[in-house]
């Protein structure tokens, strides 16, 4: 006897009742497996790699900070107001903002959550046998069949076996007797699009790494033969360290610059740049080795020694001032100047500074240091407003327009200072005033009112070097090339798979079915269905299905 049927119980709303609702812990892990399963499909992992390339465009056409920190200045004095907001959201320093890293990770996680289970997938489909021949070949794309009279069911799969070799194969029997191979072929493609896709997460992984336990610097080095040793990060102009690098354990090596070279067209357009220069290893140092190994350092040639590489990424000028005061006494200053013309013609401004040498009363020296400030045009004229412009880039006409200020500079309050400026708080607040403005060429000097002398002596080329360290490049490098390697695989390889079915006929000879199909859209299996059909079949007595 069948129990009476239960009446259903519901909420007002229509949904279960209390009693049956899932807990707080399943419906989070059913939140959470949902989650993991859309992060992981190819669909969002296709939307972050478009989100990736959209992200990195502001680094492309914004300046950045780790690669030219003086552009970003310019676009603050071009851009008062719209700067602050992109600063504010890492429009300066994109490739560090957090919200690059947040698609970067996210990326990387889809990746993995997609690729690793479909390798998984492939190694157990690579250990299956072919599938088995389906009973009607006459339905699929490509088939064919046909009778021979000459040869028995053992000559015919014989054939087959001989024409099939290279694809893998299985032979079964059927139960009505029937003969038949299975046949598969273009696994490489999908080994192909694995090996991608593997090879883009070799790449994030490189790429992390390098960002991780890699280092970049910028240091301005003289070309009168200065040198610069990579065994501190007090020796940089400016550092930029991974997050796993504290500055204490820098690849040691030596770089002395001898000369810069710049070749130069007639309109003033750049040719060819590079420096000569000599450098010690790391295991040089460590010996006490006194001899330098020359090499030369061009754009996009860079120096590359113990792990790191030195680039070339710019040039400008030092001018040298000598200032005599009246007691006899004398002091040259050279340090470079920084080019502020973007058009290319090297019109530079800078500060070159002084204390004046004998003072030992602290409140005399501080009130008594000097600066040269001014413009400098390796190749100085006039422009029909009389002020001083650059026409070219080489040093042919070396002009300074200076302006000589005098007080406290501010170096001894502690604090920091740039080498290319003066603090405009102590111009504003009285404690540094002009007391001479000259136009200089080389040789040519102005006396100041208490006797002081400002000779402009000549100019010395400086460059800037980069130097980088990134672990990760090799790897990245190989990951790149096995990426294009897979792309053309999966490209290039068609997956097909082919059946054979020979039956034994009452008399002597043998029925013939072929069947074909490939596992992708890309046309030209026909073509290789119709040959195999042709060797197979008596072309005779063929006749298609």
């Amino acid at each position: 006897m069948s129990s009476p049927p239960q009446p259903s119980v519901s909420t007002p709303d229509g949904g279960p009742p209390p009693s049956q609702r899932p807990g707080p812990l399943v419906r989070a892990l059913s939140f959470l497996r949902n989650t993991w399963r859309g992060l992981t499909s190819m669909r969002t992992a296709l939307v972050l790699l478009f989100l990736l390339a959209l992200a990195a465009m502001p680094g492309a056409l914004l300046p950045q900070r780790s690669l030219n920190a003086f552009l970003v200045d310019d676009f603050y004095r071009d851009n008062p107001t719209i700067a602050p907001v992109i600063d504010a959201v890492g429009g300066f320093e994109v490739f560090a903002s957090p919200w690059f890293a947040a698609i970067y990770l996210l990326l990387m996680i889809s990746l993995v959550g997609c690729v690793f289970p479909r390798t998984g997938e492939y190694l157990r489909s690579v250990r299956q046998p072919p599938v088995m021949t389906p009973r009607n070949l006459a339905r699929l794309p490509h088939h064919a069949e046909g009778d021979t009279t000459t040869a028995g069911v053992d000559d015919e799969l014989a054939r087959a076996r001989r024409l099939l070799r290279g694809w893998r194969t299985v032979e079964r029997t059927e139960d009505d007797g029937s003969r038949t191979i299975s046949a598969e072929k273009g696994f490489l493609r999908e080994t192909g699009n694995l090996v991608f896709h593997l090879s883009l997460i070799g790449i994030l992984l490189g790429l992390a790494g390098g960002k991780m336990y890699g280092y970049e610097g910028d240091v301005i080095v003289r070309a009168d033969g200065s040198e610069f040793c990579n065994s501190s990060i007090l020796g940089y102009d400016s550092f930029r360290a991974g997050l796993r690098v504290d500055g204490t354990d820098l690849n040691d090596f030596c770089v002395k610059v001898d000369r810069f070279d710049g070749t130069w067209l007639p309109n003033g357009q750049p040719s060819t740049f590079g420096a000569s220069v000599g450098y010690q290893t790391g295991q040089d140092v460590r010996d006490g080795v006194s001899t330098w190994r020359p090499d030369e350092i061009a754009v996009n040639h860079p120096l590359r020694t113990d792990g790191d590489r030195v680039y070339l990424t710019g040039y400008g000028y030092a001018p040298e001032f000598t200032v005599t005061w009246p007691d006899g006494q004398s002091r040259t200053g050279e340090v470079q100047w920084r080019p502020v013309d973007q058009s290319g013609t090297q019109l530079s401004e800078g500060a070159t500074k002084f204390e004046r040498p004998g003072i030992t009363d602290p409140e005399q020296r501080r009130t008594t240091q000097l600066a040269v400030t001014g413009t400098f045009a390796p190749t100085g004229a006039v422009d029909p407003e009389g002020r001083l412009v650059s026409v070219h880039p080489d040093v042919r006409s070396p002009t300074a327009d200076v302006d000589v200020l005098l007080g406290d500079l501010g170096i001894d309050d502690g604090r920091g200072q740039s080498i290319f400026s003066v603090d405009q708080s102590k111009i504003d607040d009285g404690e540094l005033r002009s007391v001479a403005t000259a136009r200089l060429g080389i040789g040519d000097s102005t006396r100041l009112p208490d006797g002081t002398v400002v000779r402009f002596d000549g100019v010395t080329p400086w460059v800037n070097l980069q130097v980088g360290h990134d672990p990760g490049q090799s790897w990245v490098l190989v990951a790149a090339v096995l990426m294009v390697g897979g792309l053309a695989l999966s490209l290039s390889v068609t997956r097909r798979r082919f059946w054979v079915r020979v039956t034994p006929c009452d008399g002597r000879g043998a029925r013939i079915a072929l069947g074909g199909l490939a596992r992708t859209d890309r046309a030209g299996y026909g073509e290789e269905f119709d040959r195999l059909a042709t060797e197979l079949l008596d072309p005779t007595d063929k006749k298609d299905g």
